[in-house]
C-alpha cells in the first residue's frame, strides 16, 4: 500500500529553494511508494492547521517544505499521532535538517523520503502549549529570531549582519533557572534549551545533545568579550562550544526559566512573545520522522 502523504509548502520560506518543488517531486519522489498531494500555506501557522487536518484524516506522512519554522508548524499539528514528519529543507538555518544530516538540496532531500527510514525523536513542550523539536531559548537568540522574522532578506549573511549589528546593544539579564528542581541564579546573555545540537547554520549551541535521549540540553552563555570572539566563534561552529569559558551546560528533563525580561522566546528559529516565565519539558519519543539511512545511496525514483 502506498504511503498517503501531504506536502506542505511555505512559499515565502528561507532563500527560495522551494519554488520548483512540484517539478522536483515529480522527478525524484518514488510514485510507487507515495500517494501525495501538495498544499501551500497562506498565513502564519497555517501549516499547523493543515497538518492537524491531515493527521485527523489518517495521513501516513506530512512533509514540511521550508525552514525550521515550517517544520515546527507541522510538528504542532502531528505531535503524539502516528503521522510521520518528512522534511525538505528550504529555509535559511535548517537546524534540524542539518542535525539529521539531510541534504540541503531539495531534490536530494526528496530522495531521502524514498528510503522511508523511520526514526522517533523527542520534543520539547513549552508552557504546556508550544512544541519544539530542534531548539529554543531566551535572551539574545530570541531577540535575533524576532528580528529575522521581519527581515527583508534571509540566509547566513543576513543573520550574521544582524548579529553583528545588535551584538553590542543587547545586555545580559538576570535569570532564575530551575533545572529538575535545582535552582540557579545566573546573569546571562542567552539561555538555550535544545533537543538537537544546533540552532542552524551549523552553529552548535548544545554539542552533546541527542534527538532521542529523553533529555534537554541547557546552555547558559555569558556575553563573549569582543577580543574573545576569535576563539569562541570557531568553537561554536566546530561543535566544541562546551570548551568555552563563557558557557555553562546542564542536562535535564524539565527546565523553568524566570526573569525573561523582554518576554520573547526562540522556538525553532521563530520569535514568540510568551512571557517572563518559560517552562520546558521533554516529551520522549513523541515525533515520528523520516530520517536518512546513511548506508543507502540516494537513488532516483523508479520510473
Amino acid at each position: 500500500m502506498k504511503t498517503k502523504t501531504l506536502i506542505i509548502v511555505n512559499p515565502i520560506s528561507g532563500v527560495g529553494r522551494q519554488r520548483r518543488i512540484e517539478t522536483l517531486l515529480k522527478q525524484n519522489l518514488n510514485q510507487d511508494l507515495f500517494d501525495y498531494s501538495v498544499r501551500y500555506t497562506e498565513h502564519i501557522h497555517h501549516g499547523t492547521e493543515i497538518a492537524r487536518e491531515a493527521a485527523d484524516k489518517g495521513y501516513d506522512c506530512v512533509v514540511a517544505v521550508g525552514g525550521d519554522g515550517s517544520v515546527n508548524d507541522v510538528v504542532q499539528g502531528i505531535k503524539d499521532t502516528d503521522t510521520r514528519l518528512g522534511i525538505i529543507p528550504c529555509g535559511s538555518g535548517n537546524g534540524l535538517a542539518r542535525t539529521l544530516k539531510l541534504p540541503l538540496q531539495p531534490w536530494l532531500a526528496i530522495r531521502v523520503l524514498n528510503q522511508q527510514c523511520e526514526q522517533t525523536i523527542d520534543s520539547i513542550v513549552v508552557n504546556d502549549r508550544w512544541v519544539v523539536v530542534n531548539a529554543a531559548g531566551c535572551g539574545f537568540d530570541a531577540y535575533i529570531a524576532r528580528l529575522m522574522h521581519s527581515a527583508k532578506t534571509r540566509g547566513l549573511a543576513a543573520y550574521t549582519n544582524l548579529v553583528l549589528r545588535e551584538y553590542t546593544r543587547y545586555k545580559n539579564s538576570d535569570y532564575r533557572i530551575t533545572v529538575d528542581g535545582h535552582e540557579y541564579y545566573r546573569n546571562a546573555w542567552f539561555i538555550a534549551v535544545a533537543n538537537s545540537r544546533q540552532f542552524g547554520y551549523n552553529l552548535a549551541v548544545a554539542p552533546k545533545a541527542k534527538l532521542d535521549d529523553g533529555l534537554l540540553d541547557v546552555s547558559i552563555l555569558d556575553k563573549v568579550p569582543i577580543d574573545h570572539l576569535g576563539i569562541t566563534a570557531p568553537l561554536a561552529f566546530t561543535n566544541h562550544l562546551d570548551l568555552s569559558q563563557h558557557v555553562e551546560m546542564f542536562r535535564a528533563k524539565e527546565v523553568l526559566i524566570e526573569g525573561n525580561a523582554d518576554r520573547w522566546v526562540n522556538l525553532d528559529g521563530e520569535g514568540e512573545n510568551i512571557g517572563k516565565s518559560v517552562n520546558f519539558v521533554v516529551h520522549p519519543k513523541s515525533v515520528k520522522i523520516y530520517a536518512r539511512d546513511m548506508k543507502q545511496l540516494l537513488l532516483p525514483r523508479i520510473r
